[in-house]
């Protein structure tokens, strides 16, 4: 974060791509949240684990698409890292990177999921549990490793710069965006490619179980319903998968190649509650959207939207709404994704922005599905709870994650 007395570099936004459940490129997972599409099924293929289908929001690939990242390097990769690649596939087209040198040690990668492939993990830890360590496959570490979707993406492209992985569980995404933009704005990189990526498995579901996190409902309730945030009938979330990555650029770089402008980062903030392991709290979440207005150089009256986090738990959506009222009161919409998408965990927050880019060029607000009747602890905000005609020239996205970390980042509109 700039404290005033370091002069930046202005950063933008010349390329994204998304893998989702929704649509494997960001053009139609934008398409698919206006058109108010789910992604919500009950996951048969759960009931053998859990005795019942769980919901979850899985991600569907075509085979050519797979088959587009060369052999030699998809083989060290899990769902996650193979997700990200695509994504980061997408995004290296829109921005038109063949003409760049990726290699010239100003280019570099921040990329990150809530741990290495959630599924390599499980199938390596079960091999070894049953004896067979002999049959563990050669790439499997490198599947299982941490920063998997960073040090696979730096290859896929031949990157030779910086490369990073913070991994802060749901925040993950989001934050990575944050450094690689403040790499770019402090001089040490050009050109970055950065989001985030998280697969869904019965693991992964499991955990928010024990922790009476995820929706579990009666086997009658319609599975596309069961994502609500801010809404009174919301139990918890839904887990979901994907991919979202963008090209982060310093504007002079991208002005002297003539790259399309989509959005202008204008500034960011990471922070900590500090308090509790598990819960978010109202006062470090409004802490951080002020810490990054106050980087951007804005104020809230100058946002025109807030892409909330939302996952839909309880305590979750109490917490952000209570901030949200604090910084913006009920003057600036707000609306968070994860009704369409379940929650895709480390992927979310820059999932997210792959498809609020892309509401930048349309003018048509992205909105809060399954909302119906505002919690009683998350009324006093605009919600937008359908598709609205609106120009959003500055918006504020917020990330929220276990151990009380909070990350917020600020976008102009080029468009």
């Amino acid at each position: 974060m700039n404290d005033g007395r370091i002069a930046r570099r202005r950063v933008v936004i010349t390329g994204c791509g998304a893998v989702s459940a929704l649509g494997n490129s960001a053009g139609e997972l934008y398409r698919a949240l206006c058109e108010n599409r789910c992604a919500v099924r009950r996951m048969a293929e759960y009931e053998a684990e859990f005795g019942r289908a769980l919901p979850g929001a899985p991600v569907s690939l075509e085979p050519s698409s797979v088959r587009a990242i060369p052999r030699r390097q998809r083989r060290g990769m899990g769902d996650a890292a193979l997700y990200a690649a695509i994504a980061g596939q997408e995004a290296y087209r829109q921005a038109h990177l063949e003409t760049v040198d990726l290699a010239d040690g100003r280019s570099g990668c921040a990329v990150s999921s809530t741990m290495g492939s959630a599924k390599s993990i499980y199938e390596g830890v079960e091999m070894l549990l049953d004896g067979r360590r002999e049959e563990i496959p050669a790439m499997q570490f490198f599947r299982c490793a941490a920063h998997s979707a960073a040090l696979n993406l730096a290859n896929l492209f031949g990157m030779t710069g910086v490369t990073a992985a913070p991994c802060s569980a749901c925040a993950s995404g989001l934050q990575s965006i944050a450094s690689a933009f403040e790499m770019i704005a402090f001089g040490r990189q050009d050109l970055m490619l950065a989001g985030g990526c998280d697969e869904l498995t019965p693991a992964v579901a499991g955990s928010f179980v024990q922790l009476f996190a995820l929706a579990d409902p009666d086997s009658r309730q319609d599975a596309a319903e069961l994502s609500r945030p801010f809404d009174a009938a919301r139990t918890g979330l839904v887990c979901g998968a994907g991919a979202g990555i963008v090209v982060l650029e310093e504007y002079e770089h991208a002005r002297r190649r003539g790259a399309e402008m989509i959005a202008e980062v204008l500034g960011c903030a990471v922070n900590t509650g500090g308090a509790h392991v598990g819960q978010s709290d109202a006062a470090s979440i409004a802490r951080c959207m002020g810490l990054a207005l106050r980087d951007a150089g804005i104020t809230a009256r100058d946002v025109d939207y807030a892409a909330a986090h939302a996952t839909a738990t309880v305590a979750g959506d109490r917490e952000e709404a209570a901030a949200l009222r604090e910084v913006f009161g009920a003057g600036v919409p707000v609306a968070g994704l994860k009704g369409h998408l379940g929650h895709t965990l480390g992927a979310s927050g820059a999932l997210e922005l792959t498809a609020l880019c892309e509401m930048f060029r349309h003018d048509i607000l992205l909105f809060t599905r399954n909302l119906t009747d505002p919690a009683p602890e998350c009324r006093g905000l605009d919600h937008v709870t359908e598709p609205r005609p609106m120009k959003v020239r500055t918006l504020l996205k917020t990330a929220v994650a276990f151990g009380g970390i909070n990350v917020a980042l600020v976008l102009r509109n080029l468009g």
